[in-house]
């Protein structure tokens, strides 16, 4: 089933990114997440196919290959919810390392004393 094929962190970047530069390439796309061109163009379809995206060819474009990547209400909303749950993620690690920091200094605290 399209939609499960991004672990949460990659899904998030991919529909942040889009959001962002409409206009950017398959393959600046791929560089900038770090996953092959192939997967780029099939994480691309599979959003296409759950109805977050639109893609338009640019007809007056000299490069016929260039795409405008538009997310769609749904895509928003989609981002909306992930961008919450990716936040409230990374509140939980933030505070989780606040509570390492803290222990290691007290435990530096007892040993130098």
């Amino acid at each position: 089933m399209p939609g499960h094929f991004l672990d949460l962190d990659t899904r998030f970047r991919l529909l942040r990114t889009l959001e962002k530069d409409p206009e950017i390439t398959q393959r600046a796309l791929a560089d900038q997440l770090g996953i092959s061109l192939g997967k780029t163009h099939y994480c691309l379809r599979a959003l296409v196919d759950k109805g977050w995206l639109k893609i338009h060819n640019f007809r007056r474009s000299r490069h016929k290959q260039r795409y405008l990547y538009k997310l769609t209400p749904s895509g928003i909303a989609e981002k909306t919810r992930i961008t919450h749950r990716f936040l409230k993620r990374k509140v939980a690690e933030h505070q989780a390392l606040t509570d390492e920091i803290e222990r290691l200094r007290h435990e530096l605290q007892q040993n130098t004393t």
